[in-house]
């Protein structure tokens, strides 16, 4: 039995630190395992230019621990007004990395994402000039299509359409929650990438509605049915170079989860790497985790791998990981895998 492991320490290709007080606190969970992180740009009001992205990235530094060794990975957010000449300047200059696609109304701060994907072709076809990664949240947000159908429909309708008017486009498809989006990663060439997350591995939608609606499972993408859960863990066991991690890790308060309407969001940047060798493990897959956490994201965004290094070591009894991160914003609860977990990461 293996007992422990050492990889190339890993990078989050999808995390959510929000700004302020809430910067503040959740930033420490992220840079103690890991080395970069693509930087979510739906603040409020969102990180749209290159200029603004910077001052974000100062902030970000200015956050860290003293000692904590963790690059941000910049990202825009693209709205019909976003100015080519200006994203272009942004990715030349080595500070952003991508720029987000949010259909407007998808998700945490997005109003002010597209409605008319032909409204921003001029920024996309600069991308697709230039390399620079377009990551997309992949929903519909029509009302008449149910919630657990958005991502295949986006495919079909949105996604498709869009990488075959511009071939030369590089798409990570953000936090796949479908057999679909599993299938449809697979089709595609060199220019077409995954990033799965950390919850969507564990939980399906039971966990979110049986036994009482449980806000802290609630997330978008929603977790879908048990065989799209089976989906993406075979997609990120099997060591495929498309697929790795983007843990989505989103904080919200407390009292914005637990409420009548509240806020979707799994926070798992505390845990994420000891749930990750559970998972993997589960599946006899230990070996292909460097691949999935440390190896695929690096490769596809033409960065190189890490030097620095991260252990895992599995323990007889089960770990113990705060059950809330405390910040000057207000609790923020940890993903609670609701099993134990054995492993923990040491320095």
């Amino acid at each position: 039995m293996t007992h422990s492991l050492t990889l190339r320490r890993p990078d989050d290709w999808h995390l959510h630190l929000r700004d302020g007080a809430m910067l503040q606190g959740v930033l420490p969970e992220t840079a103690r395992h890991f080395a970069r992180a693509i930087i979510m740009p739906n603040l409020v009001p969102p990180v749209v230019t290159g200029a603004q992205a910077s001052a974000y990235r100062d902030r970000i530094l200015a956050a860290l621990p003293a000692g904590a060794a963790f690059e941000p990975l910049m990202t825009l957010y693209l709205t019909e007004t976003t100015d080519a000449a200006d994203v272009a300047a942004a990715h030349a200059s080595g500070l952003v990395k991508a720029v987000k696609l949010y259909p407007a109304g998808a998700t945490t701060n997005s109003h002010g994402g597209v409605h008319d994907v032909d409204k921003v072709m001029p920024v996309l076809e600069k991308m697709a000039e230039i390399g620079l990664p377009l990551c997309v949240h992949g929903e519909v947000t029509t009302p008449e299509v149910d919630i657990f159908d958005r991502e295949a429909v986006f495919i079909d309708t949105v996604l498709d359409p869009l990488r075959r008017r511009l071939p030369g486009l590089r798409v990570v498809m953000e936090h796949i929650t479908t057999q679909d989006g599993v299938d449809y990663a697979l089709s595609g060439g060199p220019d077409l990438a995954a990033t799965i997350t950390t919850h969507h591995l564990i939980i399906n939608r039971n966990h979110i509605l049986v036994g009482g609606i449980k806000p802290h499972y609630y997330c978008l993408p929603v977790a879908k049915r048990e065989r799209h859960r089976l989906a993406l863990r075979a997609a990120a066991t099997s060591g495929a170079g498309r697929f790795f991690l983007g843990t989505d890790s989103a904080p919200h308060v407390d009292a914005a989860k637990e409420q009548a309407c509240g806020c979707a969001g799994c926070f798992t940047a505390t845990n994420t790497m000891p749930l990750l060798a559970h998972v993997f493990e589960e599946d006899t897959a230990l070996d292909r985790l460097e691949a999935f956490t440390s190896l695929n994201g690096p490769a596809f965004y033409r960065l190189p791998a890490n030097d620095s290094q991260l252990r895992l070591v599995k323990h007889d009894t089960p770990q113990i990981w705060p059950e809330k991160i405390y910040t000057e914003a207000g609790p923020v609860t940890v993903f609670n895998p609701d099993y134990p977990v054995h492993w923990a990461v040491e320095a």
